[in-house]
């Protein structure tokens, strides 16, 4: 079975259809399932004509309404253990994430024997961000630095959203006890896994910033990531 590419969308119908032919476009086939979050825009459309093209490949889940990044991957997560996958991938719509490093993920842990291959922006001190102004850039500099000294976590690049997940993983993981909503999800998730001693490893991919659609990165998600890491910490210690 091809590995499976989830992609969360909300109003994504500028970037939909083309990161889908591009992930479909690489050597390595891959299928894709997109979970959609009732998108005003109607992303679900573009992907369900899609549809008649990929037919054997191309899996939508409509969801009723935006709870957020964390609960949509979970919906995922859980869809793609139901299926039987044995590698998945998170990745964003919006090209942010260059489909030609999917098979090194992928490589990450079906070769080289990792249970989570990370797509890392700042591994060893590097910085590889492209399109970012400053502030952003410091931002989430200074985000993974302080969940690698709240936590210990020895992962340089605790934020990132582009990742690959063997299936045992997301199986050992309780996904219903997974709390956070927004990107501390992604904190929440390496982790667990890593709590879990699963073998993880940094990949290192250059990150660009989406050019068509807006971000989705909010104060409230942002306070939810620096707050709610102290909480995790302790709770783990239950």
């Amino acid at each position: 079975m091809n590995p499976l590419v989830i992609i969360p969308t909300y109003n994504e119908k500028e970037n939909i259809e083309a990161i889908i032919r591009a992930v479909f476009s690489q050597k390595k086939a891959f299928d894709i399932l997109v979970v959609d979050d009732n998108s005003p825009d109607k992303t679900a459309k573009i992907v369900e004509k899609l549809q008649t093209e990929f037919s054997k490949n191309l899996f939508i889940e409509n969801r009723k309404e935006k709870q957020g990044l964390g609960v949509a991957y979970v919906h995922g997560f859980k869809w793609a253990i139901k299926k039987k996958y044995d590698y998945i991938i998170e990745m964003d719509a919006d090209f942010s994430h260059n489909p030609k490093d999917l098979e090194r993920l992928y490589n990450a842990c079906e070769k080289e024997n990792a249970d989570l291959a990370i797509g890392s922006r700042y591994r060893n001190g590097k910085i590889n961000v492209v399109n970012w102004d400053f502030k952003r850039i410091a931002l989430s500099v200074f985000a993974s630095k302080y969940v690698r000294f709240i936590t210990g976590i020895p992962i340089y690049d605790t934020t990132a959203g582009f990742v690959c997940y063997k299936r045992k993983v997301l199986e050992t993981i309780n996904l219903d006890k997974i709390k956070f909503v927004g990107y501390a999800f992604q904190i929440e998730m390496k982790f667990k896994a890593w709590k879990h001693n699963f073998n993880i490893k940094e990949v290192d991919i250059i990150f660009t910033d989406r050019v068509k659609g807006k971000s989705k990165l909010s104060s409230g998600v942002i306070s939810e990531a620096i707050f709610g890491v102290i909480k995790m910490k302790f709770k783990s210690k239950d």
